[in-house]
């Protein structure tokens, strides 16, 4: 056995009890005083690791994280560093925890926001700290940037997400590993919405048909057109997923609206998407249409350097670790999707092994809790030299 995996199974209670100490702290992305206080939470924690500081992402959002590790090695650290990547804020309001208490039984973790994603924040940490006790040298700096509003899009914090990225040679990614078996992200599809309003002319229904022009007629043409756009030989879907309109049953419409979720693998597969959805024209000329909205999350493709990156996670677990890890795609974003699409070398999943992401049942496998450390542990030893 690695020593360092030996270290981290005699120290399994510990990260335990951090993950269990994070899940209680509950941090609903739409309570910045919660997001807020698991910010600090994270800073109380690390104190005999890391130098932390809290970050403001503005007045709707709470505070991001900055930790900077310190680690054997140089003691100035140079060249561009690894940024570990995750974020604090959960789907989960505040009070879940009476409902879904974070509990440990049947071999698992339980609880809001156990699985996504605060146990890869307690396994960069105590990755850290094995490093640290281990007396492995890493020569680089090593830091996490933990956001405050990923789970709404990161609107407030993308800007400065991308800046640290590009000031750092790798990302590694805290979040989930993709289903039971703990895959790697190598991919994942961008992610966007587009709000298409059509405008109609209000009508009674009985007395005055004729004069009017129906919006809730011309968004579900729209609605057929659009679902047309779906390519799934490229990975390319488009989902009209809510649609609204109207006001009484019997009038004319003059409005209706749809939303239109879209995923992509490709940039250029987005650019061209969007060329069509931003030339669509009501087919009644009585109506018209607006449209906005587009791409939130660029998509995070597998290029040579983010398969490289896997081809060295996968060796590490193998001949120091005596697992086998296997890399997916996804649909889902995470802020990997930044960071790649800004061209850094970024590796996802990295995280807890379970499942429920934002369901009742979300958990994951104690079992899986030390290795998952160690791998995180052994690939910043390695990036670091």
């Amino acid at each position: 056995m690695h020593p360092i995996l030996n270290l981290l199974k005699e120290r399994h209670e510990e990260t335990v009890g951090l993950i269990g100490r994070m899940a209680l702290c509950e941090s609903p992305t739409d309570s910045p005083s919660a997001v807020s206080a698991m910010a600090e939470l994270v800073i109380e924690e690390t104190r005999d690791i890391a130098r932390g500081k809290t970050v403001n992402c503005g007045p709707k959002a709470g505070k991001a994280v900055m930790l900077e590790f310190e680690l054997p090695g140089p003691k100035r650290k140079t060249g561009a560093g690894i940024l570990g990547l995750g974020h604090i804020d959960t789907v989960w309001p505040v009070g879940t925890l009476k409902t879904m208490p974070f509990r440990r039984e049947e071999g698992r973790l339980w609880g809001p926001g156990v699985f996504d994603m605060k146990a890869g924040i307690a396994f960069f940490i105590q990755a850290m700290r094995a490093l640290r006790d281990l007396d492995m040298a890493v020569k680089r700096p090593v830091r996490m940037w933990l956001a405050p509003d990923e789970e709404t899009g990161s609107d407030a914090s993308r800007a400065m997400t991308e800046k640290h990225a590009l000031a750092h040679s790798v990302v590694m990614v805290m979040e989930p590993g993709t289903g039971r078996e703990g895959k790697l992200k190598t991919a994942r599809k961008g992610v966007g919405v587009y709000i298409i309003k059509a405008h109609g002319v209000a009508a009674h229904a009985g007395v005055d048909f004729a004069a009017g022009a129906s919006a809730i007629t011309e968004i579900a043409r729209q609605i057929v057109t659009v679902a047309g756009f779906c390519d799934l030989s490229k990975g390319l879907t488009v989902n009209p997923g809510t649609v609204s309109g109207g006001g009484r049953h019997n009038v004319v419409a003059d409005r209706a609206m749809a939303e239109i979720d879209i995923r992509v693998r490709r940039i250029r597969d987005y650019e061209a998407l969007d060329k069509k959805i931003q030339k669509l024209k009501a087919e009644d000329p009585r109506c018209s249409l607006t449209i906005e909205g587009g791409l939130n999350r660029p998509p995070m493709e597998r290029t040579k350097a983010i398969a490289a990156l896997f081809r060295t996670a996968k060796g590490i677990a193998k001949r120091d670790l005596g697992i086998v890890i296997d890399e997916s795609e996804t649909g889902g974003g995470s802020d990997g999707n930044f960071t790649a699409g800004i061209g850094v070398p970024t590796i996802d999943g990295l995280g807890g092994v379970g499942e429920g992401a934002h369901a009742p049942h979300e958990s994951i496998f104690e079992d899986r809790i030390d290795d998952r450390t160690a791998l995180t542990a052994l690939l910043v030893h390695h990036l670091g030299q």
